[in-house]
């Protein structure tokens, strides 16, 4: 047998006794930032953003563990754009770089993994329904992939090979199911209610440790978001409140479950937005957990905080009749 895999093997066998787990939260958040506005033809939209996401809560079911011995931090780079063909019709990218640390901290002994590079990237094809609920509403549909760009195989000081959830890429293609409704009113035309939802169908690594083969969960993500528009200091400010409820189906070796993967969680998200010019927008959200129900025994999010900018383009044409 393959040491690397019988290596494997014996992690996953002990590590559920010693809460030292596979972790579903964390990783690049792929899902959490897809989903840029539908533009006038020929408008391009350019975000990059900073995420960052701290795992410091260790529970079991729904239950909170009193142990901070284990710590987990992703720090990603994430750079959006997005080009309007049509009025409807738009192609969305999302490129990313990603650190990845993992500390466990007992007995007076500390132990750090981690890994960085370029993450996986995503590319969306969405078209718009505007007004087929009614006025003032629009619905949008999406259909995209996860193309593998990043690595899957990066070491740790010892030259083995790091688990699935520590690594840079997936080194496999997913299918992503996207759609997304609007609706405002005219009690206030700058109050915004949106749903949004998000289906990622996971591929599999078929060269896992060699020759085993992972799948990571499949996994929906919904959000519920209200949002409004007020002058701030004359600039245009855009606060608003999401809901975000995540499901991931446990991940799989071998074609195996794994224990200690997959879970339900529940988080509240404020998001602040300035417009610091008439076509550049600074934003900051926070990410706060406010219900956890995992699968065995998990490291969950204690926090994770995401700002950035978004530099919209108008085309030409566009610009003139503006004038």
């Amino acid at each position: 047998m393959n040491i690397k895999r019988l290596i494997f093997i014996i992690c996953v066998l002990v590590f559920p006794q010693i809460h030292a787990q596979t972790c579903c939260s964390g990783g690049i958040p792929l899902s959490n930032n897809l989903g840029l506005s539908q533009q006038e033809k020929g408008g391009i939209q350019i975000g990059l953003n900073y995420d960052y996401n701290n795992l410091n809560t260790l529970n079991s079911g729904t239950e909170t563990l009193n142990d901070n011995s284990r710590l987990r931090i992703t720090h990603s780079v994430l750079l959006n754009a997005n080009y309007s063909v049509t009025d409807r019709f738009s192609i969305e990218g999302l490129f990313t770089w990603v650190n990845q640390r993992r500390k466990i901290t007992q007995f007076g002994n500390e132990n750090l993994d981690q890994s960085s590079g370029i993450g996986d990237a995503v590319v969306l094809l969405k078209y718009n329904f505007p007004e087929l609920l009614g006025r003032q509403s629009n619905i949008a549909v999406g259909l995209g992939t996860k193309i593998p760009l990043g690595s899957s195989t990066e070491t740790n000081e010892l030259g083995i090979t790091l688990n699935a959830d520590l690594q840079p890429g997936s080194n496999a293609w997913d299918v992503i199911y996207w759609t997304s409704f609007s609706k405002n009113f005219n009690f206030r035309p700058s109050f915004t209610f949106s749903a949004r939802a998000i289906y990622r169908n996971t591929g599999t690594n078929d060269t896992y440790f060699d020759n085993s083969s992972y799948k990571f969960g499949n996994e929906f993500q919904g959000f519920i978001s209200f949002s409004d528009q007020f002058i701030l200091l004359k600039a245009l400010t855009n606060p608003s409140l999401s809901f975000k409820y995540r499901h991931a189906q446990r991940d799989t070796i071998d074609d195996f479950s794994l224990d200690n993967t997959g879970g339900n969680w529940v988080s509240l998200i404020p998001n602040f937005s300035i417009n610091v010019t008439s076509n550049l927008a600074f934003s900051a959200k926070a990410e706060i957990p406010i219900y956890n129900n995992v699968d065995g025994t998990q490291l969950t999010p204690t926090y994770r905080i995401t700002t950035g900018f978004l530099f919209k383009i108008v085309s030409k044409k566009n610009v003139l009749q503006l004038n």
